[in-house]
């Protein structure tokens, strides 16, 4: 099955929430007013639409600064554990570096150290393990690793 890239339809908070919940239970998921604040704030979210409508994933970046200085930093990317191993999590990643890259933005991240699948998704897009955080995330205590992608350089014509 593929799945549709769109910005994420403010009516599908609760459905985020809820996956938050799944995805994210031992360390303080986000609920809907938290989600909505992060798009009050700007900031730019992805939902992974299957074919029937259904919001299977969501991902969300930051973009601070001029477009001659820009930093962005991914807030989540989640997927329905029924959709996970299918490239949502790929296309959805690859959504928001496409952003950044309109910005010539490098790009941050935290990741659980213990997340392998997502660490190396991250490795094969060019991310590199450039510190660690512990006890960052809460309140299981388990650490992460902050990564970083350079800026692409701009092409000129």
């Amino acid at each position: 099955m593929t799945v549709r890239l769109a910005p994420l339809d403010r009516a599908d908070l609760s459905r985020v929430a809820e996956l938050e919940r799944q995805l994210f239970a031992g360390d303080d998921p986000w609920n809907e007013s938290t989600l909505r604040a992060e798009l009050d704030h700007g900031n730019h979210y992805l939902g992974a639409y299957a074919e029937d409508g259904s919001l299977v994933g969501y991902a969300g970046i930051s973009i601070v600064g001029s477009r001659l200085d820009a930093e962005a930093s991914v807030h989540t990317i989640g997927v329905d554990p029924a959709w996970q191993g299918r490239g949502v999590g790929r296309a959805l990643l690859e959504g928001l570096l496409a952003v950044a890259d309109e910005w010539h933005a490098p790009v941050y991240l935290e990741v659980r150290t213990d997340n392998a699948p997502a660490i190396g998704l991250y490795r094969t897009h060019g991310f590199t393990t450039i510190g660690r955080r512990r006890g960052y995330y809460q309140p299981s205590g388990a650490d992460a690793f902050t990564m970083a992608r350079p800026a692409r350089v701009r092409e000129e014509a």
